[in-house]
């Protein structure tokens, strides 16, 4: 369940950083990530910032992934 959880939180992390890159530029080796808020998989929100100094994150970019494309 927690690897599930993972995967499907760093889904939607990719899915907002890419949008996030197309509103303020890509980010350079180095940059911080700008923090950001997603509904997880049961509708309870999820900030970047709530892993600050707890927990690594890992984006992963998967193509057409879950959209049945």
């Amino acid at each position: 369940m927690q690897t599930r959880l993972r995967v499907t939180v760093g889904a939607v992390l990719l899915a907002l950083a890419s949008t996030l890159v197309a509103q303020t530029g890509p980010l350079k080796v180095g940059d911080k990530a700008p923090d950001f808020t997603l509904p997880d998989q049961n509708g309870n929100k999820v900030s970047l910032s709530q892993f600050l100094g707890k927990k690594n994150v890992a984006l992963a970019f998967y193509v057409l992934a879950f959209t049945g494309g």
